[in-house]
């Protein structure tokens, strides 16, 4: 599966729209869009995970990287994801206490605000 990755601002916010799987195979792509938002001056990050099949570890360290990327600019990132299958890997690996992680895109929109 393909991954597909979308961005807009709301407001202050800058939204990251990640679809399909996020592998060893595909996490690049989203690394390269992640240094690039930040990179343009985006600092304040909201990925919602909403559409995406599957995460490994690869994935993982990606969105961890882009935390520590917009950190340095005194930025933020939180994620917007509701599937279980998903929410259990950030459970699992502690990450529930690093990310921000919301149900709906209003409640990351709302919590960062």
């Amino acid at each position: 599966m393909e991954l597909t990755l979308d961005h807009r601002i709301e407001g202050e916010k800058t939204v990251l729209e990640v679809g399909g799987e996020v592998d060893v195979y595909t996490a690049p792509k989203l690394r390269e869009r992640l240094v690039e938002l930040v990179g343009e001056g985006h600092h304040d990050l909201i990925v919602d995970m909403t559409k995406v099949e599957f995460l490994d570890s690869t994935g993982l360290g990606v969105l961890v990287g882009g935390l520590k990327r917009v950190r340095a600019h005194d930025g933020s990132l939180a994620l917007v994801c509701s599937q279980e299958r998903i929410l259990k890997i950030f459970r699992i690996t502690g990450l529930t206490k690093v990310f921000p992680i919301y149900d709906t895109l209003d409640e990351a929109l709302q919590g960062q605000a």
